[in-house]
């Protein structure tokens, strides 16, 4: 009989990505799935929309909103080998990748999905919604991300603000 040596999962590399996995599935999945659900289920809009061009750009924007949500997962467990919670932060700063472009690329990814989520169903609803969630998002970012994260990484931390733009993409400076 052949005898494998198991590996546990904490000490692989697979676990910060399925620690990445619990936290979207908690965290971005209820800001962008659950309560938009709850939003337009109680303005009774839950309905599949009428072919467009809003719905379709709306569907558009949902898959890039999603398709960025898991690229940053992917650098928070594989580069930085953490995850996006808060109680289990990277060990290692962030900066490749959409990390590379913008400094809070997740939280871009949820206004887009907000927003293609606003266009699909045809509703304001969902825009009155991001706007308050997107107040919270800054105000966390200023009071509580920056702060820790400059504590944390110093003068490299430093660097990577000068370079890279808090929420509007675009390539680094110099």
């Amino acid at each position: 009989m052949i005898q494998q040596r198991s590996r546990p999962l904490a000490g692989s590399s697979l676990f910060p990505l399925v620690k990445t996995a619990v936290f979207f599935v908690l965290v971005p999945g209820t800001v962008a799935g659950y309560f938009p659900y709850r939003v337009l289920r109680g303005r009774g809009i839950w309905a599949w929309p009428v072919p467009g061009p809003e719905p379709l750009l709306g569907a558009v924007m949902i898959l890039l909103g999603a398709a960025g949500l898991l690229w940053c997962g992917w650098h928070f467990a594989m580069t930085g080998l953490g995850t996006p919670a808060p109680f289990d932060p990277p060990k290692v700063l962030v900066a490749k990748g959409p990390y590379r472009w913008v400094r809070n690329p997740m939280y871009v990814s949820v206004a887009t999905i907000l927003i293609g989520e606003s266009l699909f169903f045809q509703t304001m609803a969902l825009l009155g919604y991001l706007a308050v969630v997107w107040l919270i998002i800054h105000l966390f970012v200023l009071l509580y991300e920056e702060p820790t994260l400059r504590e944390k990484f110093g003068a490299s931390y430093e660097d990577y603000c000068r370079r890279v733009g808090r929420w509007i993409p675009g390539p680094p400076r110099p």
